[in-house]
C-alpha cells in the first residue's frame, strides 16, 4: 500500500519512522493509502532546509516572488479539478464542494500576487533637520503551518502564499487525515519555479507538532483546529519565543426575525448547516428564532432535508458527503442520542440514514432538533457535523444575549427584513464574522479571517492584511545625511529641532 511520503528541499522524501497512520476512503470506509507520523529528526530535517532556503530567498527580488505566485497561480487553476477529487476521496465532501474549496484558496493566492503593493513601507521627510524616518517590513525567517482535516486545499493556502510572499520559508504539518493534496500542491509550486527548500511538508501527529512549537528556528505559528488545541498551540508556542496564530472552535448562532423571507432562511440555513456534512468552523450549528420564527421556518427546513441526496462524493448526484472516520461519525450521532435524552425534540434523525451499497462507509444523515438549551451538550459542544440545533427565544434581545453567553464568537448570522434590527446587530454582536442574510461570512481574501473570545489566540486574524502584517516584522530606520559643514560632539540627548 502506498505511503505518502514528506516534501524537503523540492522533493518528495520517504519517512523511516515506523509509526505510520491510515489515510481513509470516508465513502467506502477502506484505507486507500498510510501516512508517516514522522519523527522528530525528519521534522529538523525540513525546517533545516527551510533555515538554508531561507538565506537567499529572503533577499529574492518583489519581481521575482511576483512571478513565481503568478505561476503558481496558473498550476492551480489548470489542475483544479484533479485537487478536488483527490480532496473528495480522502476527506468525502462532494466534489462541487471540493472545488469551491480550492477556488478559494486560489483567492487567497491571488492577493499574495499582490505582494508589491501589499509590502511598502512609508516614509517621513525632515522628521528633524536633515532627518527622515521609514519603515519596512521583512520577512519573520522560517515559520510553520499546522492545518486541519477539513480543508486540506484551503486552510494551507491560507497561510503558505502570503509567508512565501512575504520573502519567509515555509515548514507545513497537514492534518494525517487527509494529506495527499498538500503534497500534490508542493509538486505545482515546485513546477513554479519556487526554489528548493522554500516550502516544505512533514507529516505527522503530535511528535511533530511539538517539535514545531519548540525548534529555535520556527519565528511564528499558524494553526487552525479545535479550541483546546489553539489554546495548547498558543500557550506553547509563545512560552517558545514565537509569534502565533491559533484559530479554534466555533458555535456558529444564526438568529432568524419573525419579518425574515422564509424561503430565503430556510435555503440558507440547510445549506450553512449541512454543507460539507457540518464539518466547517463556519457552519451555522444553532438558529436561533425569534417569536413565531420557528413555526414558519421549520416545515420549510424539513422539506428541504427531506430532498437532500447523501452519498459518494465523486457521485454528481450526492449533496452531502460521509464524515472523516467512523470515529467521528459516532461522535456526531452521539449528540443526537444525548440531545433527544436531555429534552430536545429531534424532528430529524440522520442515524436512520442507509446509503446502498456503502454499507461501510462514514455516513450520517442530516439531523434537526428543536428546543435544545445551553446546558445540553448538543447546544454547548462544538459537534463539528451535520446536527443543527433550534433555540427559540421571545425577543432579539435574548437572542443577542444567547450569543454573547456564548465562549465562542467565530461566526454569527441574522436574517431579516428590517434594516433597524440588522444594523443593531451588526454594531452589537461580539462576534468577529458578521453576516446579514448571509449564513457563512468567510471574508474575501483582502480582507482577514478570524474570530473573537475561544475562536482566536493571538493578535492577528489570518490571510489578508493581518496575514501580511503576521508574516512580517516592522523595521523603522532613521536616517541623517548632514551638511559636512556642521559636524561635531554633542553629548546632550538627541532632540527634534
Amino acid at each position: 500500500m502506498e505511503t505518502i511520503p514528506n516534501w524537503i528541499n523540492g522533493r518528495a522524501v520517504d519517512s523511516n519512522t515506523d509509526r505510520k497512520g491510515d489515510v481513509f476512503n470516508p465513502a467506502t470506509g477502506e484505507v486507500q493509502k498510510r501516512v508517516p507520523l514522522s519523527t522528530v529528526a525528519e521534522v529538523d530535517q525540513a525546517i533545516a532546509s527551510a533555515e538554508k532556503a531561507s538565506e537567499s530567498w529572503r533577499h529574492a527580488s518583489l519581481a521575482t516572488r511576483t512571478r513565481i505566485l503568478f505561476a503558481f497561480r496558473e498550476l492551480v487553476n489548470k489542475h483544479k479539478d484533479e485537487i478536488a477529487k483527490q480532496l473528495t476521496l480522502e476527506h468525502g465532501k462532494v466534489f462541487s464542494d471540493a472545488q469551491g474549496e480550492v477556488q478559494r484558496g486560489l483567492e487567497v493566492v491571488e492577493f499574495a500576487c499582490g505582494l508589491s503593493q501589499l509590502l511598502k513601507g512609508e516614509i517621513s521627510e525632515n522628521v528633524s533637520t536633515e532627518v527622515d524616518s521609514y519603515s519596512m517590513r521583512q520577512p519573520v525567517g522560517v515559520v510553520a503551518g499546522i492545518t486541519p482535516f477539513n480543508f486540506p486545499a484551503m486552510v494551507p493556502m491560507w497561510m503558505y502564499p502570503l509567508a512565501i510572499a512575504c520573502g519567509n520559508t515555509f515548514v507545513l504539518k497537514p492534518s494525517e487525515r487527509d494529506p495527499s493534496v498538500t503534497n500534490l500542491t508542493a509538486e505545482l509550486l515546485a513546477k513554479a519555479g519556487l526554489p528548493e527548500g522554500v516550502f516544505n511538508v512533514v507529516h505527522g501527529d503530535k511528535v511533530a507538532v511539538d517539535r514545531l512549537l519548540e525548534h529555535p528556528a520556527i519565528g511564528a505559528v499558524s494553526f487552525v483546529g479545535s479550541t483546546p488545541i489553539a489554546k495548547y498551540i498558543y500557550e506553547t508556542g509563545t512560552k517558545n519565543g514565537k509569534r502565533v496564530q491559533a484559530l479554534g472552535g466555533a458555535k456558529n448562532h444564526m438568529i432568524v426575525l419573525p419579518d425574515a423571507d422564509m424561503d430565503l432562511a430556510a435555503d440558507a440555513a440547510v445549506g450553512a448547516g449541512y454543507g460539507s456534512a457540518g464539518e466547517r468552523c463556519m457552519a451555522i450549528s444553532v438558529l436561533v428564532t425569534v417569536g413565531n420564527a420557528a413555526d414558519k421556518l421549520l416545515p420549510k427546513m424539513m422539506e428541504r432535508i427531506a430532498a437532500l441526496k447523501v452519498g459518494n462524493g465523486l457521485d454528481p448526484s450526492s449533496q452531502m458527503g460521509p464524515l472523516i472516520t467512523r470515529q467521528h461519525r459516532d461522535k456526531v450521532a452521539g449528540y443526537v442520542a444525548s440531545g433527544q435524552k436531555d429534552g430536545a425534540d429531534v424532528l430529524v434523525d440522520g442515524r436512520t440514514l442507509k446509503v446502498a451499497g456503502r454499507d461501510n462507509g462514514f455516513f450520517l444523515g442530516p439531523s434537526l432538533l428543536d428546543k435544545v438549551k445551553p446546558g445540553m451538550a448538543c447546544y454547548d459542544d462544538e459537534i463539528f457535523g451535520p446536527v443543527l440545533g433550534v433555540t427559540r427565544t421571545d425577543t432579539f434581545d435574548q437572542a443577542l444575549a444567547l450569543i454573547h453567553a456564548n465562549p465562542y464568537a467565530n461566526g454569527t448570522a441574522i436574517f431579516t427584513n428590517d434594516g433597524g434590527a440588522a444594523r443593531k446587530f451588526q454594531h452589537e454582536i461580539q462576534v468577529g464574522m458578521v453576516g446579514i442574510n448571509v449564513p457563512i461570512p468567510v471574508p474575501m481574501a483582502y480582507y482577514s479571517f478570524g474570530g473573537w473570545k475561544q475562536s482566536l489566540f493571538g493578535d492577528l486574524h489570518i490571510y489578508g492584511p493581518d496575514g501580511i502584517r503576521f508574516y512580517t516584522r516592522n523595521k523603522v530606520v532613521i536616517g541623517r545625511w548632514p551638511d559636512p559643514r556642521f559636524r561635531g560632539v554633542d553629548l546632550g540627548f538627541p532632540q527634534n529641532k
